[in-house]
């Protein structure tokens, strides 16, 4: 069989990206059992309420929900169990050190295959203030409009 070339999006985190203001963003591999795999696979699981911690010099995903595979028997995998992180050791102590600094933040974005491999999409974040949040809003409707008006005075259409 012939190897997977490209990458394929299992699932993505949209509410990551309103909550928290990405700093940087990390490519991650994870440590999965089979029916995990295969569950991903057939493009089933959540990001919602999932984030990563360190715990003994190691980073972990805590609270992503891969569903059990509804072919497994006996093997199957738990739900929403903690999962290890794979990183370089100069990675991990990078986004260690930036969050012990402050208010920073370990979440993922998006979980991908990337040429057959199962990857996770972290990203250092800082929490966003709800007035953050609105201005981010008021900006990109800002920005709907302006890309509206300018693509109508393109076609001729002018008001």
């Amino acid at each position: 069989m012939p190897r997977e070339k490209g990458r394929k999006v299992v699932a993505s985190n949209k509410k990551a990206r309103h909550d928290y203001a990405i700093l940087d963003t990390y490519e991650a591999g994870m440590a999965l059992t089979g029916t995990e795999v295969k569950s991903l696979r057939a493009g089933r699981a959540s990001l919602v309420d999932a984030f990563a911690q360190e715990r003994d010099g190691e980073l972990y995903l805590h609270a992503m929900h891969i569903p059990e595979y509804t072919q497994g028997t006996w093997t199957n995998h738990e739900p929403r169990r903690t999962r290890k992180l794979l990183l370089n050791r100069g990675e991990i102590d990078r986004l260690l050190g930036k969050t012990r600094e402050g208010g920073l933040t370990i979440v993922p974005l998006q979980v991908y295959f990337s040429d057959g491999w199962a990857k996770v999409e972290i990203a250092l974040a800082k929490g966003k203030k709800s007035y953050d949040k609105r201005q981010d809003l008021a900006k990109r409707d800002a920005d709907r409009e302006i890309a509206r008006v300018s693509g109508r005075r393109g076609k001729g259409m002018d008001d």
